[in-house]
């Protein structure tokens, strides 16, 4: 159990606190100091070295948290309310990101290397939305952690 828990957090640090990283201190740093051309270009290569982290993220995150359903509590009629809640939203993050990843991010890739710098603008746009939906979902699926097991 105590790999698989192990497993668990540092895949939800590498995802949740990249999100956070881009988010809060890339995002503007980039906005501040880069003309769109170098932004856009900056971000896509961001993206292609973040994201394949996200899917390995992902499976761990799955994997070690089925894993602990299924073999240490029982199955999921065992566990408790917030397994339940964070479950959800873990499965809604996972939506998400298969949307950014296959949309919107396969656009940006593609409008920046045909320099068209204003679309892959309204795509990275629509990513920043969506990251910042998923980040929040994942500060929330963080607190639940720490105070689901007394309150739910």
């Amino acid at each position: 159990m105590t790999l698989a828990i192990t497993l668990h957090v540092l895949a939800a640090v590498v995802w949740v606190g990249g999100m956070f990283f881009a988010y809060m201190a890339l995002r503007p740093a980039a906005a501040a100091v880069l003309e769109p051309p170098l932004r856009l270009t900056l971000w896509s290569k961001v993206f292609s070295l973040f994201f394949p982290w996200v899917w390995v993220s992902i499976f761990a995150l799955f994997g070690s948290g089925y894993w602990m359903v299924i073999y240490i509590f029982g199955g999921f009629a065992q566990v408790g309310t917030y397994v339940h809640i964070m479950h959800g939203l873990a499965i809604i993050m996972l939506l998400v990101f298969l949307h950014v990843y296959y949309a919107p991010y396969k656009r940006l890739k593609q409008f920046v290397a045909d320099k068209n710098f204003p679309e892959a603008g309204k795509k990275l746009a629509q990513i920043r939305v969506l990251i910042a939906i998923n980040l929040c979902l994942g500060l929330l699926i963080l607190i639940i952690v720490n105070v689901g097991q007394r309150l739910f």
